[in-house]
């Protein structure tokens, strides 16, 4: 299938990914697993809600949990260059045939939400309350000291289209995975605004809803601590697949479930892709180094389950890829 090319001049400007809103059903058990196993940092909480950051933010928050009766991902959060971006944003969505709304989000200014084509939710904002980051208080360090949040990565039923939408929004498109021959379909997508592998990364399966979310840790030690930590805290079963190095993007990882089966990834070593003329890496659908480098495929889990986005129904993929699956 046709690769898109990169746009240079996006009808507005998404900095890069920022924040994600999920639904938990247990407040208080979810904000410690995040904040006492993972390492993130509370920054405000109430009987409703949670805000959590990572020591390299200045950001106030880069994850919200939300109390609700069922667990779900509530929105995906992006970061606009300024406010003008909003209302750029705002007119593409109404030429589009897209409805749009603007929200008051708490420690955020003005905040644009809009559900695009394929039913994923996400909100778009310029400005969010500061603070100081965290990156040289070792002494409030715990879990696998997680430093920033890095992508989301989603299912998708229509792969090509929403890679193609993404596209046109300034998204540019750095790893692929395609089937074997002529008639090859892209299977998955990896999808950049700030430089690295991605921001936004979409991966064929039953759409739409919420893969993982990913923070960025200093080094592949801190992921291996993480485990020793979960195992020692309770939480093997909630250590889905990894440590490991993925072909596709370089990057080593682990990937764990949190309370409610959110799943969120630990990741580094990922590297450069800002400059203009940087080729799209093709990896075949087949190739057993593209999951993961040294070869072991991941666990069937992975491939089916996911979070849904709150009120959106969820479609079959438009077709069924031919993927390793660990026995």
């Amino acid at each position: 299938m046709p690769v898109p090319q990169h746009i240079f001049e996006p009808p507005f400007n998404i900095i890069r990914s920022s924040h994600v809103v999920l639904d938990v059903t247990d407040l208080k058990l979810s904000r410690e697993f995040y904040e006492t196993i993972v390492g993130l940092h509370v920054e405000d909480a109430d009987d409703n809600a949670v805000y959590l950051r990572a020591a390299e933010e200045h950001q106030h928050h880069s994850l919200v949990l939300r109390k609700a009766a069922v667990p779900a991902c509530a929105r995906l959060g992006f970061k606009v260059g300024n406010d003008k971006d909003l209302d750029k944003a705002a007119a593409f969505l109404s030429e589009n045939g897209l409805a749009y709304a603007f929200a008051d989000q708490a420690f955020q200014g003005r905040t644009l939400q809009f559900t695009d084509p394929f039913g994923f939710q996400v909100e778009l904002y310029a400005a969010m309350e500061r603070r100081p980051h965290l990156l040289r208080r070792y002494d409030l360090y715990r879990g696998c000291h997680p430093q920033r949040l890095d992508h989301f990565n989603v299912f998708a039923a229509e792969v090509q289209d929403t890679m193609e939408f993404y596209a046109r929004l300034g998204f540019r498109l750095t790893e692929y995975a395609e089937e074997d021959g002529p008639n090859g379909r892209i299977a998955a997508a990896w999808m950049h605004r700030k430089g690295n592998v991605h921001d936004f990364a979409i991966t064929n399966g039953k759409g739409p809803r919420l893969h993982h979310f990913a923070y960025w840790t200093p080094t592949a030690m801190n992921i291996i601590h993480l485990c020793d930590v979960m195992a020692s805290q309770g939480f093997v079963k909630n250590i889905e697949r990894g440590p490991g190095r993925h072909g596709i993007s370089n990057a080593f990882f682990l990937y764990v479930r949190d309370p409610d089966g959110h799943r969120l990834e630990l990741y580094t070593s990922d590297y450069f892709t800002g400059d203009h003329d940087h080729e799209p890496l093709r990896w075949s659908l087949r190739d057993p180094r593209r999951q993961t480098l040294w070869g072991a495929p991941a666990p069937r889990s992975w491939f089916e389950q996911g979070s849904p986005f709150t009120g959106q129904a969820v479609r079959e993929p438009k077709f069924v890829a031919d993927v390793l699956v660990a026995d």
